[in-house]
């Protein structure tokens, strides 16, 4: 029961920011001062176990490179990216290994981060960012049990 009732608020969540977009367009979705305020973004990682190390290293470098990524006007986007593998001992970590915390001065800018799949012209999302999803995907567990990404408005 608590399983369909996460589902379905992240399903309404979704399909807020999916309405969002429909109904002001991609410009105004992905525009840098859409919405402002800090917005974190929280990515969590569970690696399938044959990565290595320094899979793992190479992993973190690529995703703290998105950093100084910029928007086509030049100016970088990401107020910053924090970085660290698991080390809690509570033991609620659900097997996750390693997390990021990626800051943005607005909702704009996390829409133009995000992309695909809820902005799919090419104009109006990171490519850098777009790529990396590609390449740590096949390190990562297969399905929703490889990544939890969480964002909220602080």
């Amino acid at each position: 029961m608590e399983l369909l009732i996460q589902e379905n608020q992240n399903n309404a969540a979704a399909g807020q920011l999916k309405d969002e977009l429909q109904a002001i367009g991609v410009e105004r979705f992905t525009a840098r001062d859409h919405r402002p305020g800090t917005v974190r973004h929280i990515v969590l990682f569970r690696y399938i176990p044959s990565v290595s190390e320094a899979e793992k290293a190479e992993i973190e470098r690529r995703f703290m490179a998105l950093q100084s990524g910029a928007r086509p006007d030049g100016r970088p986007y990401i107020w910053s990216i924090e970085s660290g593998a698991q080390s809690s001992a509570e033991g609620a970590h659900h097997g996750f290994d390693h997390g990021f915390i990626v800051t943005f001065e607005s909702a704009g800018d996390r829409n133009y981060y995000v992309g695909r799949p809820l902005v799919n012209d090419p104009r109006y999302y990171d490519a850098l960012h777009d790529e990396f999803k590609s390449f740590v995907g096949p390190h990562l567990v297969p399905g929703p049990e490889g990544v939890l990404v969480f964002d909220f408005a602080a």
